[in-house]
């Protein structure tokens, strides 16, 4: 059996990730530390049998006594509320924690995947952005911890794959959506939701004439896959091309609730990127992958969650919860070998 490691497996990728992975037959080790994970995105898997937790910051050196096959390598930071306010966690993770895990995927001889970002492209003069295009990153703004941390990791993972040989893949992430969001990351589609369901105006920043592109995360997810299994080493972006501004969004969201539309709109924050739309041309020319889930399914299926989230879960960075993590949980403190919590 396939025994894949994945890192911030609690997070909202990563539980979908673990999700995928074993339907697709893997047995999976999920690793996480909770800073902003959450327990209850892995709940579901208490007791399977093809699922085991490690509690674990991996931006610290780990020891991992069984054999792996691959690394998908998702812990990070991935709101700008999370990465501003963890300025230090996140260069960390995308510096110490890609190299632990590009370490333990050369002592194994495993596959490693790392989850890259759109943000490595900055505020584009390119538009759309394909993965040959460097960027336009300010390496000493406030956004530049996240942006140069995968910047950062994905030079890293390079030099593995060219010096050691290591078998390596890199996702660029745009903007992604779905069920396990956190509803107060800071990220455009909980804010709107939240604010829509409570009948709150919907904060919009600039004048909302910024574009993202919105993918739903089993599409992600199934690219991500695609990617796993292919023999590109190359960058690729995974992401729905079909762009819109903000403001249309946020239209969309309050059509979708069922709320009256109402607008609040604020400052641009600094460095925020104008415009972001991926080139897919490279996913559906090497995995044949191109996003399939219609903007109103998604929304529906992630409003739905919404409204059932209890009001009073917390779910900021660092708020785990109180549930149980899914599995044989382990917590591990250094490089010593792992013990289990009781």
């Amino acid at each position: 059996m396939t025994t894949t490691l994945v890192t911030g497996a609690a997070g909202f990728l990563g539980s979908h990730l673990c999700d995928r992975l074993i339907r697709e037959g893997h047995r999976v080790v999920g690793l996480d530390n909770f800073l902003t994970g959450h327990r209850r995105n892995l709940a579901h898997l208490d007791g399977n049998d093809r699922f085991r937790f490690i509690e674990h910051d991996i931006s610290k050196p780990i020891v991992v006594d069984e054999p792996i096959d691959n690394i998908l390598h998702f812990a990070s930071p991935a709101s700008p509320i999370d990465y501003l306010e963890l300025p230090i966690q996140t260069l960390k993770v995308g510096s110490l924690g890609t190299h632990n895990t590009l370490g333990i995927a050369k002592a194994h001889g495993a596959r490693y995947l790392l989850a890259s970002t759109s943000e490595v492209y900055g505020d584009p003069l390119v538009h759309p952005q394909p993965e040959s295009y460097w960027g336009n990153v300010n390496p000493v703004g406030p956004r530049g911890v996240y942006d140069e941390a995968k910047r950062f990791a994905e030079a890293m993972v390079m030099a593995y794959h060219r010096f050691h040989g290591l078998e390596t893949r890199i996702v660029r992430i745009f903007n992604t959506y779905g069920p396990r969001m956190r509803r107060r990351d800071g990220r455009v589609v909980p804010n709107f939701i939240r604010q829509a369901l409570a009948g709150e105006p919907m904060t919009v920043y600039g004048d909302g004439s910024q574009t993202r592109s919105f993918c739903y995360v089993s599409d992600l997810v199934d690219g991500i896959h695609r990617l796993l299994l292919s023999d590109t080493a190359e960058p690729v972006n995974i992401g729905n091309p079909a762009e819109m501004s903000i403001l249309e969004f946020a239209r969309a969201i309050a059509a979708a609730v069922g709320a009256s539309e109402r607008i609040e709109y604020r400052d641009l924050p600094v460095d925020d990127p104008r415009t972001r739309q991926p080139d897919i041309t490279r996913a559906r020319q090497l995995l044949g992958w191109e996003p399939r889930v219609p903007l109103a399914e998604g929304l529906r299926q992630t409003i739905a969650y919404f409204r059932e989230l209890a009001p009073e879960a917390p779910d900021g960075p660092g708020a785990s919860g109180d549930e149980g993590a899914a599995g044989a949980t382990e917590t591990v403190e250094t490089a010593e070998r792992p013990r289990e919590r009781r």
